[in-house]
């Protein structure tokens, strides 16, 4: 559970503390008060990154000096992140004062983010959705933190190599790239077994409200596919295999007019409403597989939510919320929804 946060020098905050029950809490403000900046710091807690900034240095409040953002959480740890802007830009991960590598700092704190650029999951490229399997996993498995690091490492020395030999016109035997191929396949199986394992864990979860089918496009590495594609890689100069190009798909039920029962694509034939179902369905058993491989529920950073959705799927949020400790954001909130949260006992914060 997070207990508190104290933002110093943090996007708009030049030094502000936030406590929080084991229950609700809802920010409510205008545009630009600052509730969106309160989100991204927890998730920078959790995660070891911003979910918002292109660059780092940018959460630094006026781009200069010194931000941090620190919390407690749950048994009395200490989590605090550093974005140091003064000379060459650093991050310093800590836990109970002691520097810890992202690798190590990452998994202390749990949270699974759902906001309105979320509907680029379904409908947006596949780069997008193996940045959303990187995030749910590398929360909930250190192992996979490891083998992703270290395979991103490979893959962009084996990319020079590529790129070098094709910029020069000259010839790059396999015996060259043999120590690189055999790395990326050790952890290519790594990250492969993770990411099957949390698709298939979405398929066997029961989801009732909006039924959802994701299917795993896998780009197999191994020493055959990596030669047979060797002279195409030559000359695009890059790594043409490997989880670095898998992608999933996201189908939906739809009931045809003969009443039959059909799974379509969701980025492709979903309305707005169906898609952004189906982005909650994936939500939702993103915290149901976190709880299961960690054994804590994860906290739950809904941003501006109310707004994207309709009145009954709204209340399919409310349900979710009284099942971990939740912290959300909106401009406004409907009298029914205020007098829900009122007798979860929430704490309602109006900022502006």
């Amino acid at each position: 559970m997070l207990q508190k946060i104290t933002l110093q020098n943090f996007r708009s905050y030049s030094k502000k503390t936030f406590d929080f029950t084991s229950n609700a809490t809802l920010f409510i403000g205008a545009n630009a008060v600052g509730k969106t900046n309160i989100l991204e710091a927890i998730y920078c807690l959790a995660t070891g990154k911003s979910f918002r900034a292109v660059e780092e240095r940018e959460v630094v409040r006026g781009g200069l000096g010194v931000g941090r953002v620190a919390a407690i959480v749950s048994n009395e740890v200490e989590l605090e992140l550093v974005w140091d802007n003064r000379e060459r830009f650093q991050k310093l991960y800590r836990v109970n004062g002691v520097g810890k590598r992202q690798i190590d700092f990452v998994g202390h704190l749990t949270a699974v983010l759902f906001q309105p650029e979320d509907l680029e999951i379904v409908i947006g490229s596949p780069s997008l959705r193996r940045k959303y399997l990187d995030g749910v996993l590398s929360q909930a498995h250190k192992d996979y933190r490891l083998a992703h690091h270290i395979y991103e490492k490979a893959l962009r020395q084996r990319n020079r190599l590529l790129l070098g030999a094709k910029k020069e016109h000259r010839i790059l035997s396999r015996s060259q790239l043999e120590y690189w191929n055999a790395l990326l396949i050790e952890k290519g199986a790594i990250i492969y077994n993770f990411r099957k394992g949390f698709i298939d864990f979405l398929n066997d979860s029961p989801n009732n409200f909006f039924p959802i089918k994701v299917s795993y496009d896998h780009s197999i590495i191994s020493v055959a596919r990596l030669e047979k594609y060797h002279q195409e890689e030559l000359l695009a100069g890059t790594t043409l295999v490997g989880p670095h190009r898998d992608d999933f798909i996201v189908e939906f039920e739809d009931q045809s007019a003969s009443g039959r029962a059909k799974f379509k694509i969701l980025g492709n034939y979903g309305s707005r409403g169906q898609q952004r179902l189906g982005v909650l369905a994936l939500k939702i058993g993103e915290l149901d597989y976190v709880e299961k491989q960690n054994g804590v529920r994860p906290l739950l950073l809904l941003d501006d939510i109310f707004s994207e959705l309709d009145k009954d799927n709204r209340q399919h949020v409310l349900d979710l919320i009284s099942k971990q400790q939740t912290i959300m954001t909106t401009t406004d909130i409907h009298e029914s929804e205020e007098h829900f949260l009122k007798k979860l006992h929430s704490n309602i914060i109006h900022l502006g």
